[in-house]
């Protein structure tokens, strides 16, 4: 019979490595996130599809209609045809399930994935709500932030495919934008 956690404390460490469980030195010693500016993004947006209250929380269908991005090492338009099968959950927070097709200046085709979150107080939430004047909202008055990774074939922007991304995101009129970021 497996012990309550909760019956006399904390149950032991097991493992290969469980004398080391403690120490935050070895985790420190990995090294603090170093990033450098990859690209800004701005995605247009069809209007919203519900799709309704399902087991998971209720999922809106955001429909990509194009946009540009530009950076210093990258930049071109997005292709109508993604999107993001958003998850709203009981307290507002939006998780975020987005893929897109970005096609560079040079006619390189770049898939582009991300989660996310999207967190509204409720002080913010109804303006949110309002697709004609979210953007409007201050971006300080919400947190907004993505783990973008991408996939190409094309040989010039291979280095993408391991490349890890952050970004932080904003509504504007119509659509969204994003500051990504590549993780070092």
């Amino acid at each position: 019979m497996n012990p309550s956690p909760n019956a006399a404390g904390p149950l032991p460490a097991a493992g290969p490595h469980a004398e080391r469980a403690g120490n935050a030195g070895e985790a420190a010693s990995a090294g603090e996130f170093r990033t450098a500016h990859l690209f800004d993004l701005v995605v247009d947006l069809d209007p919203s599809l519900s799709v309704g209250r399902g087991l998971y929380g209720r999922r809106v269908v955001f429909g990509a209609a194009g946009g540009t991005f530009h950076g210093p090492r990258l930049h071109g338009e997005v292709l109508p045809g993604g999107g993001d099968w958003a998850l709203f959950g009981p307290d507002g927070t939006m998780t975020l399930d987005v893929r897109l097709t970005l096609r560079t200046h040079d006619g390189a085709l770049l898939h582009m994935s991300y989660g996310g979150r999207l967190v509204t107080p409720p002080a913010v939430r109804e303006a949110l709500g309002d697709p004609a004047g979210r953007h409007r909202v201050d971006p300080g008055d919400y947190y907004f932030r993505t783990n973008p990774l991408f996939e190409t074939g094309a040989e010039g922007y291979a280095w993408l495919n391991g490349t890890v991304g952050i970004g932080s995101g904003r509504f504007v009129d119509g659509g969204v934008a994003y500051r990504v970021s590549e993780v070092l």
